[in-house]
């Protein structure tokens, strides 16, 4: 599609049956639920795709969007739009305490991970970076003190929009806040022009973060990796309780036995079937 015209003041309205019909497409894709009190966000973040388009109404959209071409060309920037993106480094810090207090050395002593093979850890959604940018800071310290760990860490988002940041690995200064100044002063760069108030993330690690886009709805997701820790943080909370369970269950199929999975402070896996049983506050092993 092109824009031939100009949409800088497009302020299109979304009926009742639009949203249904976007609100299960968004479901199906993406497994993100929208319930009817989110119309006027969804309305509102969609102006942006319109305008960008060239399109005047959501009834247009969808046909574009339902269409082949808007498959091959729109979902992708649809669901960016549509997800929300929060993170900080060294949110949650229990979290990261306890990777290094218990299940770094249990899983060193029991199984080798991190010696004789590379310890895997897996941010199954790392938003723009700030998760794994954090993991790899602390593995990176504790390989300094472990004599020949070494790790791989995988990063993974819906968002092509996240991934191209955390790519970037440039943050405000007001965002790094949270990361303690000995590892300010090894990880991150400052900009040469001081009236630029950003860091960068210093290529060495970068060079230990692969990122990839992932969908959770996407089958197997494409991958064969074992993972030895997976961190999936409040991006459960989008999902209703049958479509959890699917999502864990297939974190789970790349998830080592004994290995662990960390969740968000208002994330919890009871009721549901999977093959994890609780050790610590939203920290599961697998059976």
């Amino acid at each position: 599609m092109k824009n031939t015209k100009d949409n800088n003041h497009v302020r299109a309205q979304m009926n009742s049956d639009l949203f249904k019909k976007l609100s299960e497409f968004i479901y199906n894709e993406s497994g993100i639920k929208m319930p009817l009190s989110k119309k006027t966000m969804l309305e509102a973040r969609l102006q942006k795709r319109l305008r960008a388009i060239g399109i005047d109404s959501f009834g247009e959209y969808c046909n574009y969007l339902f269409s082949p071409e808007g498959i091959a060309n729109e979902l992708v920037n649809m669901i960016d739009v549509v997800t929300t993106n929060k993170t900080d480094f060294f949110r949650e810090p229990q979290h990261f305490d306890y990777l290094l207090e218990h299940v770094l050395p249990e899983l060193i002593n029991t199984k080798g991970c991190g010696i004789r093979r590379p310890f895997m850890i897996w941010s199954a959604a790392c938003s723009s970076g700030e998760e794994p940018y954090t993991l790899a800071m602390i593995l990176d310290e504790f390989s300094r003190k472990a004599n020949g760990f070494h790790y791989n860490i995988l990063a993974t988002d819906i968002s092509s929009r996240m991934l191209d940041k955390a790519k970037d690995a440039i943050y405000d200064e007001e965002r790094v806040q949270p990361v303690p100044f000995n590892l300010k002063k090894r990880y991150l760069m400052r900009s040469k022009n001081r009236a630029i108030k950003q860091v960068r993330v210093v290529p060495e690690l970068r060079a230990q973060v692969r990122l990839r886009r992932l969908n959770f709805m996407a089958g197997d997701f494409g991958m064969r990796e074992k993972m030895d820790v997976i961190f999936c943080r409040n991006v459960l909370i989008y999902f209703d309780r049958p479509t959890q369970e699917i999502v864990i269950n297939r974190l789970c199929n790349h998830l080592r036995p004994g290995g662990y999975l960390f969740t968000g402070h208002s994330e919890t896996i009871s009721g549901i079937n999977v093959p994890l049983e609780p050790v610590a506050n939203t920290v599961s092993r697998r059976i």
